[in-house]
C-alpha cells in the first residue's frame, strides 16, 4: 500500500510560488508537521549558528544532487532552482 502525502498548495498559502523562492510557509510547515509528526524548520540561508550552517550545507548537497532541470521548457527557473537560490547554495 502506497503512503499518501500531505496536500500543500500555493493558493492556500502553504507554499511559496517559484517567483518568491519556492519553499513552504510557516502555515505549510505547521500543516505538514501536524499530519506527519515531523519537525520541519524554516530555511537557514544565513546561518546564525554552526548547527544552522550544517543544515544549510546538508540541504544544498542533497537538493543539488536531485534529478531534474534547473529551467522549465519556457526558460523559467524550476522549484528546484528557486529553492537552491533561496538557501544560497553555490
Amino acid at each position: 500500500m502506497a503512503k499518501k502525502g500531505v496536500s500543500l498548495a500555493v493558493g492556500r498559502g502553504e507554499k511559496l510560488p517559484v517567483s518568491k523562492g519556492a519553499g513552504l510557509t510557516a502555515k505549510g510547515r505547521a500543516k505538514y508537521n501536524r499530519a506527519t509528526g515531523s519537525n520541519l524548520k524554516p530555511p537557514a540561508p544565513k546561518p546564525k549558528t554552526a548547527k544552522d550552517a550544517a543544515r544549510r550545507r546538508s540541504f544544498c548537497a542533497r537538493m543539488s544532487g536531485m534529478p531534474g532541470p534547473m529551467k522549465d521548457e519556457k526558460g523559467r527557473p524550476t522549484r528546484k532552482a528557486a529553492s537552491l537560490k533561496r538557501w544560497n547554495c553555490k
